[in-house]
């Protein structure tokens, strides 16, 4: 039916259809209801829950149905999109305001890029020949994995790259009984995670018996039969014999339509856009994968592919390209996983970000439980806050633990955007009831711990910073303050002297004053009261192991 004249309409395409886009066009027309908004997309699915096809592999979401999130009907129906399916856009003209598809040209008043991004084939010889492998991104790709009697049939499965959704991956196919095997080029799983917490991934896929090779380059692979995937041919020149492969090794923007214009963009490709969502180009948006994400710690833009953050730019995005005045603020990276029993999130600047803004910044690391003690099956958490030397205010944090990562994840995240300092942590009113939190909040001991070492109280030492003072410093003197029982079950650093906590006041004589004193127990609590006593007593150069032997052992 052809659509009616309105004098002055504007029209409005979005390219697009999995997230950014379905929310550009549906904010659109609530904005504007005369608008004519026309929405393309290659492919006859629409928003659809790339997120959720790890946990359709184990079984955990049933059907591929439920991975649907919204209808094409729907956008017809209720918001009046004319929608395009199957029809790729080819080309863009932005000096004559058109589109290209393979099946015409289009001309449009406002335009928005929500293009999403691909994913990256590692330059493997051969793989592209073969039939037993694929990618993890698209419908399409998600089903040539299930529709496969490769997949299927395969006992062993491989996973090329040990991101957030390789690991998700791997989980839900060892669920669904399958041997797996993740090989990252990296020096660790779980590139968005420090060193420690990734440890913490590590071993419990290692618990798993998930089979873990990390700075591990695939160069070929080897074909037997119908161009199947026999073995995976290491740099080094080893085999890792599989049945199936999964390549998960990252994605990069979907921009080449614009390529020709000269946009601004990331290094990536990404388009940059503004808080409005606007490209370089004139009326021309982006949102999604497609497009940059303002950062609103580091002041710039940044690549930041999460469903959180295309679903809110596609609606700023669709709200000023159809004459609203709305802007979108950004993020700063907020991140969480889960990988059989343990969970592990993350909020705030990077390592590389932090160095790379010189800021000069300490960290408090912290065990704690996440329910009492009392209560049945109460299990640890542990926390790191990276807050700014200078200021105190909280630029970062890291949280793993079986039980209330997310709870306490979305505090300090919520922290970091209202600007709060370290100390401030402590005077939270955060909720309580022994099934979902100790009477003080583990972010809120953090928020004690800190205040003591800004006050330099107690100075903690990292196992990483331990470990090389190991090495480099033989004058120093680890002292172990916990019972002879602990030690006998958990074991000891190396070279570590034991005293008691109970009984530390009357061995101080055993310990040289002039020498460097570094304190441990098994997470944290008695080497800070320990160091208070010998500080007290006279011993200036005494320092803590944050965590303790709990620490010590998650970091090796």
């Amino acid at each position: 039916m052809e659509k009616p004249f309105i004098m002055n309409q504007k029209t409005i395409i979005v390219i697009g259809g999995l997230s950014a886009g379905p929310s550009a066009a549906a904010k659109a027309r609530r904005v504007n209801e005369n608008a004519r908004i026309l929405l393309f997309e290659k492919g006859n699915e629409i928003s659809y829950a790339t997120c959720g096809m790890p946990y359709a592999l184990s079984g955990k979401i049933k059907t591929t149905e439920k991975l649907l999130v919204v209808k094409p009907e729907l956008l017809e129906k209720r918001f009046n999109i004319e929608m395009h399916l199957n029809e790729e856009v080819v080309a863009v003209n932005p000096r004559e305001k058109t589109i290209k598809t393979i099946q015409g040209t289009y001309q449009y008043d406002k335009l928005v890029m929500a293009t999403g991004a691909k994913a990256v084939l590692p330059p493997i010889r051969n793989i592209e020949v073969a039939e037993n492998w694929a990618f993890m991104r698209t419908m399409s790709d998600f089903r040539r994995v299930i529709d496969s009697s490769g997949f299927i049939n395969a006992s062993h499965v491989s996973i090329i790259g040990g991101g957030l959704i390789g690991i998700e991956v791997a989980e839900n196919l060892k669920k669904a009984g399958k041997r797996v095997t993740i090989i990252e080029a990296g020096e660790q799983v779980l590139p968005q995670f420090s060193h420690f917490f990734a440890n913490v991934g590590h071993h419990t896929l290692s618990s798993h018996n998930v089979d873990i090779r990390t700075s591990t380059i695939i160069e070929s692979v080897e074909l037997i039969g119908n161009n199947e995937i026999k073995s995976l041919i290491t740099k080094p020149g080893s085999k890792i014999q599989t049945d199936f492969v999964i390549v998960s090794a990252g994605i990069r923007p979907n921009t080449a339509l614009l390529q020709d214009y000269k946009p601004k963009m990331l290094k990536n490709g990404a388009l940059i856009v503004n808080d409005k969502m606007e490209t370089s180009i004139p009326d021309i948006y982006a949102a999604g994968d497609c497009a940059s994400t303002f950062n609103s710690l580091t002041g710039e833009p940044d690549y930041l592919p999460l469903g959180t953050h295309s679903n809110k730019a596609g609606r700023t995005a669709g709200a000023n390209a159809a004459g609203g005045e709305e802007t979108y603020q950004g993020g700063y990276g907020t991140a969480i996983i889960q990988i059989f029993e343990q969970n592990l999130a993350r909020t705030g600047l990077s390592k590389h970000q932090l160095k790379s803004k010189e800021i000069a910044f300490e960290k408090t690391l912290i065990y704690a439980p996440a329910t009492p003690g009392y209560y049945p099956d109460s299990k640890n958490l542990v926390l790191e806050i990276t807050y700014d030397r200078n200021n105190q205010k909280i630029l970062a944090a890291e949280v793993a633990g079986e039980k209330g990562v997310d709870k306490r994840i979305d505090v300090l995240s919520t922290a970091i955007y209202a600007g709060l300092k370290i100390e401030d942590l402590a005077n939270l009113d955060l909720a309580y009831a022994p099934p979902f939190s100790p009477a003080k909040d583990p972010v809120v001991v953090a928020g004690f711990v800190a205040g003591n070492q800004v006050k330099h109280q107690c100075s903690p030492l990292t196992a990483a910073d331990l470990r090389l003072q190991l090495i480099e410093d033989h004058q120093v003197q680890v002292v172990d303050l916990r019972s002879n029982k602990e030690i006998q079950k958990e074991g000891k650093i190396d070279g570590s002297v034991n005293i008691e906590i109970d009984v530390l006041r009357e061995r101080l004589n055993e310990l040289d004053m002039n020498k460097p004193v570094i304190l441990y127990c098994a997470k944290g609590m008695r080497g800070y009261l320990g160091a208070l006593i010998l500080k007290q007593n006279g011993f200036t150069n005494v320092k803590n192991l944050a965590g303790g032997y709990t620490a010590w052992k998650e970091a090796a």
